[in-house]
């Protein structure tokens, strides 16, 4: 609205400046030479503005022809840079979904068209990164430190290479670096701090925490406990080296994080040492309240130098009382009742914690059935349940078990990183510990069965013949003896000299009366090779033996009846030919050659005349033979 006012305005001021023109009267004359015009004064304006009008055209036509050239490369320039833009942003798309033969041709692309774009260098880092080139992404990083724009992100790219080469010193050196580019930089922190600590420079490592809650990186509560870590840390290092110093630093550390076990235990024991008995138990009982730990109940229990037993042991159900029903109190109670000799009370104690016994309350059985009743057996069964009963808590930090407490974790150099817990490898699991078996597991893993004469086939039941006869198989030459087996009187009184002479084709199946009550069983006859008859044997050498398999309901009431012997073998060993002795093979070593060796030379052998006398000489081979022939 204001805009059309203000042209409105404008045109009513142009209106009455032509009308004001328009009224004046005279005349305007111009002489040039022998050139002379004259005009009115309203002609003169209005051909004075037409010319300005077409200088002003002329002059930006003459202006644009100039910049014409600079226009079009500025054009062309920017038409790259968006597709070099376009080609990066692809190119992180391509690395976000992990396509490292897309991102590597992007990469190249925005090389070509937007070379200078900061993007495109941090686009070939992570292209090279992606496809394992480390080379190229440390070239790539090197050069992004060299700028100044991308310095910083340089010196990230590098340390994270240095890492992966497990190069720590280089590391740390980059990370101290961006440090002081950068103090706000939390990798930067982060790594040297943990650099500090593995190198036990806790002057080093303070000062970086300072800095780091002064920059607002970390919270106070994090910067009072991480403070009180590093100034325990400090204390135990320089416990014998420099005790004041020492002591300075485990009484601020116990005011910073009080419920630190380590640092808990330290001020005690110095606190004790200069005779200030009831502020030691104070800082014990601080922490117990928050977490119990056997180091506590320990140094609880020595709170007071030259006491007894029994009072360590009032003192330590003084303490276990604060925390009831739990372990560690338990455990801290029947570790001073031993020690006074009161097995009772240790055994109280340990009772409610016996039926599912972690390794600590298993040793401590132990300990007390030896020490009470002297019952080494009683003391070897809970030695070997301690064997395999759960773990105790300890000191872990991602998943790495310590028997002491440290400042950070060796893992990952994690600060304030191990805490008093169960070890994740001994917690109980839902699964059943026994591995169900399959039909086919044991299908595959059973031993392959051996048929039995018992699990023989047995042929289904046949109508019995009016008149069984009894087929014998062809006597061999070398057959031992056969048992006489009992039939009927008029059986065996049968001749067996057309049995003997007929041979068996083929096995037949044929009920035979064997049994005393008049049953029948099956039996089969064992086909054999035809042989040529042989002269009439007596009854006991002739005598057909079916070989039988009983049902289970004969077997079971007359074994001794119906058992059946076992089957022929197909060869027998001759008692009547000597068996020569066997002749012992002597081990050869085969003398292995590579393909290029000539082998020895027979002229470097020992010659044996002996051998050369009465063995018939041998043909000479090559040119030596060639030329024997000949007489030379």
């Amino acid at each position: 609205m204001f805009r059309i006012v203000i042209f409105l305005i404008l045109v009513g001021l142009a209106a009455a400046g032509s009308a004001w023109v328009a009224e004046q009267t005279g005349d305007v004359v111009l002489n040039w030479g022998p050139w002379r015009i004259a005009m009115t004064l309203p002609v003169f304006v209005l051909a004075l503005g037409l010319t300005i009008a077409a200088c002003v055209l002329v002059w930006n036509l003459f202006s644009a022809l100039l910049r014409a050239p600079g226009r079009i490369r500025k054009a062309h320039r920017a038409r790259r840079h968006q597709r070099g833009r376009h080609a990066i942003t692809h190119g992180l798309l391509a690395i976000g979904h992990g396509d490292s033969t897309a991102a590597r041709q992007h990469a190249d692309t925005a090389r070509r068209l937007a070379g200078d774009d900061p993007l495109t260098l941090l686009l070939h880092a992570q292209a090279a990164q992606l496809e394992g080139d480390r080379d190229g992404a440390r070239r790539a990083f090197r050069a992004m430190a060299e700028r100044h724009d991308t310095r910083l992100l340089g010196l990230r790219g590098l340390f994270i290479e240095a890492q992966r080469a497990d190069d720590a010193y280089a590391a740390v050196m980059i990370a101290d670096e961006a440090l002081k580019l950068a103090p706000n930089a939390t990798w930067a922190s982060h790594a040297v701090l943990g650099f500090r600590c593995a190198e036990a420079d806790w002057d080093g490592a303070l000062a970086i925490l300072d800095s780091n809650y002064t920059a607002g990186m970390i919270d106070k509560p994090t910067y009072r406990r991480q403070r009180g870590v590093l100034l325990t840390a400090r204390a135990l290092a320089l416990e014998t080296a420099d005790r004041d110093l020492s002591r300075t630093s485990a009484m601020e550390a116990v005011k910073l994080a009080p419920t630190l076990v380590p640092a808990a235990v330290l001020a005690a024991k110095f606190e004790s040492e200069a005779h200030q008995v009831r502020r030691a138990m104070k800082i014990i009982e601080a922490a117990w309240a928050a977490g119990p730990h056997p180091d506590l109940a320990d140094a609880y229990a020595h709170v007071r130098l030259g006491d007894s037993a029994t009072q360590r042991l009032a003192r330590v159900e003084n303490l276990a009382a604060r925390t009831p029903d739990h372990v560690e109190g338990a455990l801290a109670v029947a570790r001073a009742a031993i020690d006074a000799a009161e097995y009772g009370r240790a055994r109280a104690a340990l009772a409610p914690f016996t039926d599912d016994p972690t390794q600590r309350v298993a040793m401590l059985m132990a300990e007390l059935e030896r020490a009470e009743h002297g019952d080494a057996g009683k003391a070897r069964e809970w030695a070997l349940r301690a064997v395999r009963a759960r773990h105790d808590p300890a000191w872990t930090a991602d998943g790495y078990v310590s028997d002491r407490w440290q400042p950070i974790s060796p893992v990952t150099g994690r600060l304030d990183a191990f805490q008093w817990q169960t070890p994740v490898a001994s917690l109980p699991s839902e699964r059943s510990s026994v591995i169900e078996s399959s039909a086919f597991a044991e299908a595959v893993l059973a031993p392959p069965a051996r048929p039995a004469a018992a699990e023989a086939v047995i042929e289904p039941p046949r109508e019995p013949a009016s008149e069984p006869v009894v087929i014998t198989p062809a006597v061999q030459d070398n057959e031992p003896p056969r048992p006489v087996v009992a039939t009927e009187p008029e059986q065996a009184e049968q001749p067996v000299e057309e049995a003997v002479d007929k041979p068996v084709d083929k096995a037949v199946d044929i009920p035979v009366d064997t049994a005393e009550d008049g049953k029948l069983i099956e039996a089969t006859a064992v086909a054999v090779e035809p042989a040529p008859p042989l002269q009439a044997a007596g009854p006991a050498e002739t005598e057909a033996e079916p070989e039988t398999e009983a049902e289970p309901d004969a077997v079971a009431a007359k074994p001794a009846e119906t058992a059946a012997t076992a089957p022929t073998p197909l060869f027998r060993t001759r008692n009547d030919l000597a068996r020569p002795a066997e002749t012992p093979i002597q081990a050869i070593v085969p003398i292995m050659r590579p393909p290029d060796d000539p082998g020895v030379d027979d002229d470097d052998q020992p010659r044996d005349e002996f051998a050369e006398q009465i063995a018939p000489k041998a043909q000479a081979g090559g040119w030596r033979g060639f030329w024997s022939r000949f007489g030379g």
